[in-house]
């Protein structure tokens, strides 16, 4: 039997007379790879912003684990296991990448670690901390780059190490936002090879526009259009569906 992680009833936004994302149900599965595509403007990033809390609906509730989370602050959905990632770029560019990874692991220990430790003990003593920072350099491979600051990494880098400031919260669903936005093709193949190598434990959402790419990493798609959802299915389903590729590939996969 699936278990479901994350549920979504109804899922509204409107913005005066602008509905974003009109009445949307979602359901993925424990370990599921999702990605959510479709036109601009077609509602995916607000989606991801009633999901993490950066938005409160209009209408319809969000479910993580069976919790209902949908009026949660972002921070408390953290907590709860919920990580995510932007379009664009959210790093700490004044502090080093160990300083970034090592700032957000920190913010998982948080009630563990008294303010009395915290001014009184050289923040190096915190071992499990430490071992948990270098565990995510090590992992997402900028452990030889730990001490430059993050604003001096190459593009590709930044957005590696944004998605080891995700992992670094201990996530059970990770929300991608267009991790691959402005890279070569060699980044991007990079890049989805570190999500699937460092993400594989987690269940994944991710919003891009490489159809290509979504056709070859996702368990199941879910389009989205003027705010309301077209179809979910495998890559199969998707790629066959006839409103689909009416709506949102225009027949480009006959080319």
């Amino acid at each position: 039997m699936t278990e479901t992680v994350l549920e979504t009833n109804g899922l509204t936004k409107r913005f005066g007379e602008l509905t974003a994302v009109d009445h949307v149900d979602l359901e993925v599965e424990k370990g599921e790879f999702r990605s959510v595509i479709g036109p601009n403007g077609a509602g995916k990033t607000t989606t991801f912003n009633l999901i993490t809390g950066a938005l409160i609906p209009s209408e319809g509730t969000v479910r993580f684990n069976g919790t209902d989370i949908t009026n949660m602050p972002p921070h408390e959905r953290v907590h709860h296991g919920v990580g995510r990632s932007f379009q664009i770029t959210n790093v700490f560019g004044g502090l080093t990448v160990r300083e970034n990874v090592r700032l957000a692991a920190q913010s998982m220990y948080g009630d563990e670690i008294s303010r009395r430790e915290a001014m009184f003990r050289d923040k190096d003593s915190f071992d499990e901390l430490t071992d948990r920072t270098t565990e995510i350099l090590d992992k997402i491979g900028l452990r030889d780059r730990a001490d430059v600051h993050a604003d001096t990494l190459a593009y590709g880098d930044q957005r590696r190490l944004e998605i080891g400031l995700v992992l670094a919260t201990d996530p059970e669903l990770v929300m991608l936002d267009e991790p691959t936005a402005g890279m070569s093709s060699e980044e991007t193949h990079e890049t989805m090879t570190l999500i699937s190598d460092v993400l594989s434990d987690q269940s994944l959402m991710l919003i891009e526009h490489d159809i290509d790419l979504v056709m070859r990493v996702s368990d199941r798609v879910t389009v989205l259009t003027r705010g309301q959802e077209l179809a979910s299915g495998t890559p199969e389903d998707i790629a066959t569906n006839e409103d689909v590729r009416d709506a949102y590939l225009g027949g480009a996969r006959d080319e």
